[in-house]
């Protein structure tokens, strides 16, 4: 007995002596002071996990031995139990042979122990090569983006400086400079001949720009459109960009600068962790994240480049037209790319004029015809010879990280002598590091411009923005074609910069048997080139020259305008705290405005016409069915302006 337990109070000594222990306690904290895991540590996690197993094998051959030995002590207990002796004596084995059942079952847990750590081991180990091997596939990702992206610099510098005329004619040079060529760093060929843009994962094209001359004969043997790209006078007037800023001039002085915006802190996190999921509209926002715009005026914002319209109606091609339609409808979005912050939901029953026919040609009326969920109904008239109406709808969710805003409705345009009509929807807005870093928006989605007239078709898709993309940041696409299907032009640029256009001389598939067409096409030509900010913008909400005009005060609005409306006047003022006040009050009038309506219906119509309790009947627009799009749409009905003329506001509702 004494003999038998010697061996084994010496075997687990030894066992204990042999570090195993140790060497598991090393393992697990080791990682939090070593340096992060290099290619070379996969085969030193092996060697880790299998030293483990050989511990654990160990363990188990150390396990038997205690089994084998303590099942012979507890037998040698039992013989000495069923001999006679002393009461004193048998206490005393009892309790020795309790003793060695505990150390057995100790023993075991230990073991089972020592496994479970191993699983957990291997387990984990998994997880960290999967890491490890992620992390070395976005480093040699990002390398050879880096690479690529040094790549083109040198290219668009060879393509800058090659080009004839040089450093005098740069916006030329960039446009063409903009298309790659396919051997890339390849400095020795002719840059002039043919660039290749190879938009790998953004559309589903490949456009080739090459000579004009040669350009025209392939033109000729396939009997295009009738009017010539390079030779008509007034399709270079129109498409080719040279004089993309209007040359009106203003008659009536505006204002060009706002009150700088204060510098309110505020912890958005207490306000938004309640409400990921919810409806933004019905989220109470402070005025600290608003802008000192409604969202009218933000949809009025939409005209700042209506000169593009204006352009158009001078197209006697229709696919021609379709590329200023398209450059206007890419260019709404160029006033979002600094612009974060939030516009003021209108009250039910706000409205916006914009009355610039003296220098812009046109006429403007935004009124708000639903509350929930927030609905505009929007109509332009141009005395160039054009009219736009919308009724757009927005719906916008909180995820937690973004914002996703998606306007839902239809946008119609319509050229009165052509007779031309155009309709097209937005894309979605997605405002991106809500609770934690810098904020930044982005415009991703497919838009399909469709002319109802002709059937031509422009197909639009904006790229979404991604870190580790070879794209370009907010890049856009697209490709305009007939009734048949024919592709006529090539769009490209991005929705905060610049769109152009490239004529379309020959088409054939992908060689590299991808499912792209590649485009043989002219030289781009500049549709649209988005004004520079005003000085001092980013201390004025970035707002645009036309932004900063549009809330400003004018006499003989309605009084239910947005210029009107007290707590966004007190905002632009910097009287912040104020304007929240204002605020409270204006949305409790607007909810009891809604309840004195509710108890009207039910009253008058009874309980089963209850659902209907909340309909509100715009005063200047009116349900009707849209033919093109099968939907209820809010059309303008007439009589703003012959109100306005006659100063007769006695049916504008009092919300302010």
């Amino acid at each position: 007995m004494k003999g038998r337990g010697c061996w084994e109070t010496a075997s687990v000594r030894s066992f204990c002596s042999s570090g195993c222990l140790n060497k598991f306690k090393k393992d697990d904290s080791g990682d939090d002071d070593e340096e992060p895991a290099a290619p070379a540590d996969k085969s030193e996690l092996h060697h880790t996990l299998k030293n483990l197993s050989l511990k654990l094998d160990d363990l188990s051959t150390c396990n038997d031995l205690i089994a084998k030995h303590g099942a012979a002590l507890q037998r040698s207990l039992n013989e000495l139990d069923s001999l006679k002796i002393p009461p004193e004596s048998g206490e005393k084995l009892k309790v020795v042979n309790e003793r060695a059942t505990l150390f057995r079952i100790t023993s075991n847990a230990m073991i089972n122990a020592c496994k479970d750590f191993l699983e957990l081991a291997e387990t984990h180990s998994r997880k960290w090569q999967r890491a490890l091997s992620y992390e070395q596939e976005q480093r040699v990702h990002l390398e050879e983006t880096i690479e690529q992206l040094a790549k083109q610099h040198n290219s668009l510098e060879r393509a800058f400086c090659n080009t004839p005329g040089g450093p005098a004619n740069p916006s030329k040079s960039l446009s063409e400079g903009s298309f790659l060529t396919s051997k890339g760093e390849n400095s020795e060929e002719d840059e002039d001949t043919e660039y290749f843009d190879a938009m790998e994962d953004s559309a589903s094209f490949i456009t080739v720009i090459t000579e004009a001359k040669e350009d025209r004969k392939a033109e000729g043997g396939t009997g295009s459109s009738s009017v010539d790209w390079t030779s008509a006078d007034n399709v270079r007037e129109v498409l080719d960009g040279t004089s993309f800023v209007p040359k009106d001039s203003c008659k009536v002085k505006r204002r060009v600068r706002i009150p700088d915006k204060p510098n309110y802190s505020l912890n958005l996190w207490s306000i938004m962790k309640n409400c990921i999921g919810r409806e933004l509209s019905r989220i109470p926002m402070p005025v600290n994240f608003n802008e000192p715009l409604s969202m009218l005026q933000r949809l009025t914002e939409d005209l700042e480049y209506h000169h593009l319209l204006d352009k158009a109606v001078n197209c006697t091609s229709s696919v021609e037209q379709m590329c200023l339609v398209a450059a206007f409808s890419v260019s709404s979005y160029s006033t979002t790319v600094h612009r974060i912050a939030k516009p003021f939901n209108p009250m039910l029953g706000e409205t916006f004029e914009l009355d610039r026919l003296e220098d812009m040609g046109l006429r403007s009326l935004c009124e708000q015809v639903s509350h929930h969920p927030p609905s505009a109904a929007h109509h332009v008239f141009s005395k160039h010879g054009w009219s736009l109406w919308q009724e757009i709808t927005i719906a916008s969710k909180f995820r937690g990280k973004y914002i996703s805003i998606m306007p839902l409705g239809a946008i119609h345009l319509e050229f009165q002598a052509s007779g031309n009509h155009y309709v097209w929807r937005k894309s979605t807005s997605t405002v991106h590091n809500i609770i934690v870093g810098k904020l930044w928006i982005d415009q991703s989605g497919d838009i399909e411009i469709v002319n109802h007239k002709t059937k031509d078709r422009c197909q639009l898709k904006f790229v979404p923005y991604s870190y580790f993309s070879k794209e370009a940041a907010r890049k856009v696409t697209g490709v305009v074609s007939d009734s048949q299907g024919k592709a006529h032009y090539v769009l490209s640029g991005s929705w905060d910069e610049q769109m152009e256009c490239s004529k379309i001389v020959h088409s054939s598939p992908s060689c590299d048997g991808k499912q792209k067409t590649v485009y043989q096409t002219l030289p781009a030509k500049l549709l649209w080139r988005k004004y520079p900010l005003p000085e001092n913008a980013e201390n004025m909400y970035y707002f645009s020259e036309l932004a900063l005009t549009l809330n400003e005060q004018e006499d003989g609005v309605a009084p239910t305008d947005s210029r009107l409306r007290p707590d966004q006047r007190l905002m632009e003022k910097g009287r912040w705290d104020e304007a929240n006040t204002e605020k409270q009050r204006l949305e409790e009038k607007q909810r009891l405005n809604r309840r004195r309506r509710m108890e009207t219906c039910a009253a008058g119509c009874g309980g089963e016409d209850e659902k209907e309790s909340d309909s509100y009947a715009p005063l200047w627009f009116e349900k009707r069915l849209d033919p093109l799009t099968g939907e209820m749409a809010c059309m303008y009905k007439g009589g703003y302006w012959e109100a306005k003329e006659k100063k007769d506001w006695h049916m504008c509702p009092n919300i302010f």
